[in-house]
Order: structure tokens, then sequence, then C-alpha cells
């Protein structure tokens, strides 16, 4: 374990005991940031070994509401990044993210790495406003808690893609935190976790691109106020006086609407 995180993280109860009340009183839900929370050399090296050619080998989001790079093939993932999601899957974790978010259900790592994994956004890229899917299409699970890692060394504000966090009828963004090297966040997610980074990001040439790993989980059933209607995927929301997309792809339509109809859960 020890290898994994910083000296001052190692000991993850006290840490979980030390910012569980700050986690579950931030606004505009339930979440934290901690900096500097990774073995900084491990970091590095899994910086160095992110894919150099993601539009090839990866998933490509072009769309309206979405323009990023991603992957979740651990075979085109270095083996220190997979080390890194084993270590993220582990006991040990989980726990300190069940401690840490004061959710009472066991949470579940996801081994698919569904919708996560590698992300990259090249210059122009973005995510909008959304709330994430609030169901696992393969365990059929509850999405609770995602933890995005940062892996940009000496990234400014004015590089665009800060992750947003917003309030529940979006009208005002209430924390704006920057992706800087090893910075990590961990947030709730539910039907009213309103986030995304919408600034495109218009970086030097030097710095290439935005990186990141996200890694979400999840658990068996949850509390009925944390969702508005049953299952649904990924919904996009347009900030105030802007003119952000909030349609899905056709593909994806079309995958969330066989899933739904499957499941019994449809309202058609």
């Amino acid at each position: 374990m020890y290898k994994f995180l910083n000296e001052k993280y190692k000991n993850l109860d006290s840490i979980a005991d030390k910012y569980s009340e700050s986690y579950l009183s931030n606004d505009p839900f339930p979440h934290i940031v901690l900096d500097n929370f990774f073995n900084e050399q491990l970091l590095n090296r899994i910086l160095d070994d992110f894919p150099k050619n993601l539009e090839k080998i990866g998933d490509v989001y072009d769309s309206d509401p979405e323009k990023k790079l991603a992957t979740n093939d651990t075979s085109k993932i270095s083996e220190n990044t997979n080390e890194l999601f084993n270590f993220a899957n582990s006991f040990v974790f989980v726990k300190f993210l069940n401690k840490i978010s004061g959710i009472k259900e066991h949470l579940i790592p996801d081994p698919y790495l569904w919708g996560g994994g590698v992300h990259e956004l090249k210059n122009k890229g973005y995510l909008n406003i959304h709330c994430d899917f609030n169901k696992h299409p393969k365990m059929k699970l509850d999405r609770r808690i995602n933890v995005l890692i940062y892996l940009n060394h000496n990234w400014k504000e004015s590089y665009g893609g800060s992750l947003e966090l917003w309030d529940k009828n979006v009208k005002k963004c209430v924390k704006k935190i920057v992706p800087v090297f090893n910075r990590v966040v961990i947030f709730n997610t539910n039907d009213f976790s309103f986030h995304g980074n919408p600034e495109p990001v218009n970086c030097p040439d030097e710095t290439n691109s935005r990186k990141s790993i996200a890694l979400y989980y999840y658990s068996n059933g949850r509390p009925k106020n944390e969702i508005s209607e049953s299952a649904h995927s990924t919904i996009f929301k347009n900030r105030p006086n802007t003119e952000d997309s909030t349609s899905l792809t056709f593909y994806k339509k079309l995958f969330w609407k066989i899933y739904l109809k499957k499941k019994g859960l449809s309202r058609d």
C-alpha cells in the first residue's frame, strides 16, 4: 500500500476520520480535494507511460456535449497504471472511500472501468455540465462515487479544463478545481451532482493536453432521495446564458434505450 501513497496519506483510516466531516459538508455536494495524494514517482511513471496515440487505440468522444479521448482497455494501459487500478480496487482503498463519504452501503469497485480508465482532452476538448449515468450497464449496480486523478504538471487555470461543481438547479458554479498534477477529487454522484469541465482546453503546445484517470464505485441499493427517476444515461445541462449542447450522440441514446427496455425501466 505504501508505495502507492504519499507518506502523509499512508494511514487512510486516519485520513478518512480527519476529512469525513468536511467531505460531507462541502458544497454543492459531498466531495474532497486532496493534493499530492499519491506517490509522486509512481504518478510520474504513469504520466510517462500515458498512451501517445489514444485517438487510435481508444474511444473518441466527438459530439456536441463532449470532446475527449479515453480508454478502459487495460491491455492498452501500462503496467504501472494497471497497478494503480488494482490498488484503487483494493479493500483498503474502498474501505477508505466508504468511511470518508459516509455511504452506508458497501462500495463495490468496477473491474470493467465502464466510462473510466485514462482520459485525455486535447486543445478544444471539453465535457459539458452533467450528472452521471446512475446504473452500471453490466453489474446493474448504483453509481455512488467518482475518483478523479489529475496528471498535469504546471497546469494553469487559464488553460481551461477545470472541473466545475454546480448547484443542483444548474444556476451557479459553486467550485472550480484546477486539474494540477497529483490532485485527487473524490465526490458523491447522484441525480443532482452536476459537474463537468465545460471550458475548452487551450494549453501551450509543449503542455500537449489535459490528462486524468477516472475511477467509479457502486453499491447494491442507495437512498431514494438521491435519485429523481429510474435508470438513465448521462444527463447534460446547459449553463445559464450559454448555448452548451445537451444532446447525447445517436449511439449513446440507442444503447440506453435498449438497456432500459431490457431492464423494464423504459419510460417510453
